[in-house]
């Protein structure tokens, strides 16, 4: 047996022995037990990476892995197209995917290409990875954005990279942007590419993109919402949010200005002297809801869609958040309770589990279901069970979740022992049996 002193930065320090027959895999796994820390990467004294749990301890008994070692705890994120879930470690050479494969669950044919993985975005049906030297890899449906061939030239120094349901739009370093997929939802950014300089940030909508520039400007392309001269000279734009059909705008000083299709949320008027001191606005298919500085919300939209909250107005005080389904909104309260409204077969009605609404930490949202998880690490779901409302099979499983990212059918829910546990419909993401083994190895 070998002794390995391995340590947190921190300064805790934990005595491993392992056999000499041993893989990295097997250090790393005790590592993880005994910090309880689900995904770190294990670093010799002299700066060597531990990195490929799969490669054997050949070098194990050298005096280089026999002196101490040091676990850094690394960040796991999870992101997700409709049907599919991509998880990885920031650096990372390494991502696991599982769903529809047509959707972006399966890899294979990209995964030479990773190296020092930073960010993964998603249309809804292919992912983009970002890497360390600025380049980008994609994969999945080709109409979607899964083939950036035709645009790979001009992929480098990309900054930020963001997504419609379509398409994809890559921010570069020079403050240009570059965009692939389908051409009528965003894909297309010829006819405003002379205005596309000096770009600050790149916001993403359902079917469209909106780019903000440095003199506070904004630039949208995608499916035509109308008010393009009035939204020309709007200035001060600090963020943008999009329904199915309409747009809306936060500027500087705290107001909003919506345009689009009326009954989709381009007509705030009703509520434009409400619309003061806005901090978020979140949107369903044809809503938007406004979280103000006082913590209260103004709703605007098809009622349908989430568009009225007079039913529960009088809870909304001290708002920190909200979330959406396409039919609904959920509201995450100062006091760890949530407050719902909308359509309740897409998760507006959440009376069935309202006592279990309590220390609330995090919302999420499928297309028609929340799930929320707890301060004790447990997760409560409600909504349409086929797509993540019912969580009962796996709920004995969900112990010290420490985040939940959403497909539109399927939730999946990071512990804190580095494991995975999905749930809804399985063919849109929620069964992530097969890649349990291949989850550990990020």
């Amino acid at each position: 047996m070998l002794r390995v002193l391995v340590a947190l930065p921190s300064g805790r320090a934990e005595n491993l022995e392992v056999p000499e027959s041993s893989k990295v895999g097997d250090l790393n796994f005790l590592a993880r037990r005994a910090f309880k820390k689900g995904f770190i990467r294990l670093v010799t004294a002299d700066g060597q990476i531990l990195s490929d749990p799969l490669q054997t301890l050949t070098s194990l008994t050298s005096s280089t892995l026999l002196h101490r070692l040091i676990a850094v705890v690394r960040q796991v994120k999870i992101a997700a197209t409709r049907k599919a879930f991509v998880l990885w470690c920031d650096g990372a050479d390494r991502i696991v995917t599982w769903g529809d494969p047509e959707w972006g669950g399966d890899s294979s044919a990209i995964e030479h290409q990773l190296k020092s993985v930073q960010e993964v975005q998603a249309t809804s049906r292919a992912f983009a990875a970002v890497l360390a030297d600025g380049s980008v890899v994609t994969w999945g449906d080709p109409r979607f954005g899964g083939d950036s061939s035709t645009v790979k030239d001009r992929l480098q120094g990309v900054q930020q990279v963001r997504a419609t349901v379509h398409a994809f739009a890559a921010l570069l370093a020079d403050g240009s942007v570059v965009t692939w997929g389908d051409a009528h939802f965003g894909g297309d950014s010829s006819a405003v590419q002379d205005r596309l300089k000096n770009v600050q940030q790149v916001q993403a909508t359902h079917y469209a993109f909106a780019a903000i520039l440095a003199d506070g400007s904004c630039v949208t392309w995608g499916p035509d919402l109308g008010a393009t001269f009035e939204i020309q000279e709007l200035r001060g734009v600090q963020q943008v949010q999009g329904t199915f059909r309409a747009f809306a705008a936060i500027l500087e000083d705290g107001s909003v200005v919506a345009w689009g299709h009326g009954n989709g949320g381009g007509d705030s008027s009703g509520v434009q002297e409400q619309l003061r001191s806005v901090k978020q606005v979140q949107a369903s298919g044809f809503a938007f809801a406004a979280v103000l500085d006082s913590g209260s919300v103004v709703t605007w939209g098809n009622p349908r869609y989430g568009g009225n909250s007079s039913g529960v107005q009088h809870r909304l005080r001290s708002v920190h958040h909200i979330e959406a389904t396409s039919c609904a909104f959920a509201a995450l309260l100062a006091d760890g309770s949530v407050a719902t409204w909308g359509s309740s077969a897409y998760g507006g009605d959440s009376s069935e589990v309202q006592d279990q609404l309590r220390n609330v930490l995090q919302l999420r949202a499928t297309e028609s279901a929340f799930a929320a998880v707890l301060a004790d690490g447990s997760v409560v779901t409600w909504g349409n069970p086929h797509f993540g409302g019912d969580s009962s099979a796996v709920q004995d499983q969900l112990r010290g979740v420490q985040q939940v990212q959403a497909t539109e059918q399927a939730f999946a829910a990071i512990l804190a022992n580095g494991s995975v546990v999905a749930w809804g419909s399985p063919d849109g993401g929620g069964d992530c049996f097969a890649v349990r083994d291949l989850i550990a190895t990020v």
